[in-house]
């Protein structure tokens, strides 16, 4: 198992942008904005725990707001630790 797909399987991106995993891409994609404005360095200044949520969030969406990767990551998800 790589390391991308490690963190895949022990990260959930769903819950960490607050969608399940039947989200549509709008859903998505909504709650991501929501989220990254809220927790933005820039609404934030110094606050080290907001930052750390913030990019969170933003790995969070960079793979299931993308329609192959989040297809990959749901299948390293389904497989589970043993399937690669």
């Amino acid at each position: 198992m790589s390391s991308v797909q490690r963190e895949w399987f022990e990260k959930d991106y769903y819950a960490a942008l607050g969608v399940t995993s039947k989200a549509t891409p709008k859903e998505i994609t909504t709650a991501y904005r929501r989220l990254a404005r809220q927790f933005h360095p820039d609404a934030n200044p110094g606050d080290a725990a907001a930052e750390e949520r913030f990019k969170e969030i933003s790995a969070a969406y960079d793979v299931v707001g993308d329609a192959e990767k989040r297809k990959e990551y749901d299948e390293v998800r389904r497989l589970g630790p043993m399937g690669a």
